[in-house]
């Protein structure tokens, strides 16, 4: 696969160097990042009010000082699907203050057999 000469071109071909079929839906994380508390806490009332389908997460980023929401979505991640959420996502968080600060993807998804946590027991309520 070819991609653009960019961060996300770059991204997505480690990914798919990686292995990771990218013509498959994922779970993609944008991360926005906040100075002030209250800004991240209202952008993520007025996100949570919106149509966007996806998961999301605030909390203090302690390595960068900053409150940090990731938005979980749920997508193929197509260079040009990538790039249109990132804009709409950077200009929702400028109206709070804030801007967008990436996007990745867990190495392990849904269905990924490979995975395993060392530390879980079994119980009768497992499904494996």
């Amino acid at each position: 696969m070819q991609f653009p000469d960019d961060d996300n071109g770059k991204m997505l071909a480690a990914m798919a160097d990686a292995g990771i079929d990218l013509t498959k839906q994922l779970d993609v994380d944008f991360f926005l990042v906040f100075d002030d508390q209250r800004d991240a806490e209202s952008a993520t009332e007025e996100l949570a009010k919106s149509k966007l389908e996806g998961e999301m997460e605030l909390h203090l980023n302690d390595e960068v000082g900053k409150w940090e929401l990731i938005v979980c979505i749920n997508m193929v991640p197509q260079y040009q699907a990538i790039v249109e959420q990132e804009v709409k996502l950077n200009e929702f968080a400028a109206e709070f203050g804030g801007a967008t600060d990436g996007w990745g993807v867990m190495q392990h998804q849904e269905g990924d057999d490979e995975f395993t946590d060392d530390e879980h027991e079994c119980s009768d309520d497992c499904k494996h």
